[in-house]
């Protein structure tokens, strides 16, 4: 069927229903049976006059008891209820035993984290996220106390540059609840990234200054957020649930909120070489990129256009250069025949034209009057002046004189002969 489920994820489902409903709760009950293993942990199971439940206690919670489980005593456990999946059986998970009747803080703690618990102290919501890489850390203790300095060792480890700011307050006995109060109030005012509420591990009794409901108040109000680090890993308190985070240890509160730097470092140098890489492919890429778009460039540039064409035409002015000198060298061989054959025809012209300008020189030196003026030679005067013939004009009147003889005439008429024909 599409709704059922398998064992594993029903072990599983009951599981974390049961886990987170009986969380941190209290039972009471006569011891019906008592292991010591050999590993140091307890086996025990607690009933009533109804029913029993099976229990352990861990190594690590049963070095701090201070008496031993006999079977037949009542007892009061703290715990929590855990299942085993594989097995799909649940047990309750000790975490501190208390002789019967010695229980009253265990009441009073119960009945103050009920309160609270209505009050929404314990709500998620009401959580503050811590910031990853802290600045300034206010700690919340004793000055004197070995919690103090085991942070101051671990910060230092982790995250050497963290200013920490130390405010000084009781953490056991009866003043010790107002005294943390007071100091959370005063840490939240340093304008701190963190607040860490915390004392190395005791006793219930020791422990008790933060169960106090003033201590859980100024917890909650405190704008900063709060980590609380008091006593060991099973110490619960109820500064634990209201405060933003829940330390196990002082210590641990410390390599919970630092980041360790040798860590920050390696992944800072693991990133480096990643990124140089990346930017070492990435810088060669564009490269090979900006190459071809300058050469694509440069191949559709105007001056390599016009250098193609510029080549382009150098290239067809040496072929035309061919061609001509091609075609003058066949010319050249049709001409020499042709300027021989000219020559020779132009200067038997030439020849005949100095002949023919000789007898015309001859018969125009014969026909010259300068020549003829032995023979009949005159002058010819107009109005006393020396003029020739051509500027005589008809009716005009004129002096004909040779050596011996002057004439006087008058033009009757006037024509042109001869060569000026």
């Amino acid at each position: 069927m599409s709704n059922s489920l398998s064992v594993t994820s029903l072990n599983t489902k009951i599981k974390s229903l049961l886990e987170a409903t009986f969380l941190h709760i209290t039972v009471e009950g006569e011891v019906a049976s008592a292991t010591y293993h050999g590993s140091g942990h307890l086996y025990f199971s607690i009933k009533d006059d109804k029913s029993s439940i099976k229990c352990v206690m861990w190594r690590s919670s049963v070095a701090r008891m201070k008496f031993q489980v006999k079977t037949g005593e009542r007892i009061v456990v703290h715990g929590s209820v855990g299942v085993y999946t594989p097995r799909g059986e649940y047990q309750f998970i000790a975490t501190h035993i208390e002789p019967y009747g010695k229980g009253a803080l265990a009441v009073a703690f119960e009945q103050l984290k009920t309160k609270l618990d209505g009050l929404g102290y314990f709500d998620r919501e009401s959580k503050k996220p811590l910031p990853k890489f802290p600045s300034k850390i206010a700690l919340v203790t004793a000055s004197t106390g070995a919690a103090l300095q085991d942070m101051l060792k671990v910060a230092q480890k982790r995250w050497a540059s963290v200013e920490i700011v130390v405010v000084d307050v009781l953490v056991q006995g009866d003043r010790a609840s107002s005294m943390i109060a007071r100091g959370v109030e005063y840490a939240d005012s340093l304008d701190a990234d963190i607040i860490i509420v915390g004392r190395g591990g005791g006793s219930t009794e020791d422990l008790w200054a933060f169960n106090e409901e003033i201590v859980a108040t100024a917890i909650y109000r405190a704008k900063t957020p709060v980590v609380s680090a008091v006593g060991h890993e099973v110490d619960t308190l109820i500064s634990d649930f209201v405060a933003d985070l829940r330390a196990p240890t002082p210590s641990a509160a410390m390599e919970m909120i630092l980041p360790d730097s040798d860590e920050i470092l390696r992944i800072l140098d693991e990133r480096y070489t990643q990124m140089s890489s990346r930017i070492e492919r990435i810088i060669s890429y564009k490269s090979t990129e900006v190459a071809q778009l300058k050469s694509s460039i440069a191949k559709s540039s105007i001056s390599a256009k016009l250098e193609v064409l510029h080549s382009s035409f150098s290239m067809l002015g040496e072929d035309y250069h061919r061609a001509m000198r091609y075609k003058l060298h066949q010319l050249q061989s049709k001409l020499d025949p042709l300027a021989s054959s000219y020559t020779n025809i132009y200067l038997s012209s030439l020849e005949r034209k100095r002949v023919e300008a000789l007898s015309i020189e001859k018969n125009l030196e014969l026909a010259n009057p300068n020549r003829q003026s032995r023979y009949a030679w005159a002058e010819i005067n107009r109005d006393g002046k020396k003029i020739s013939l051509e500027q005589l004009d008809i009716t005009d009147r004129f002096e004909l004189l040779n050596e011996g003889v002057k004439i006087t005439a008058e033009v009757v008429s006037k024509s042109r002969y001869g060569l000026s024909d």
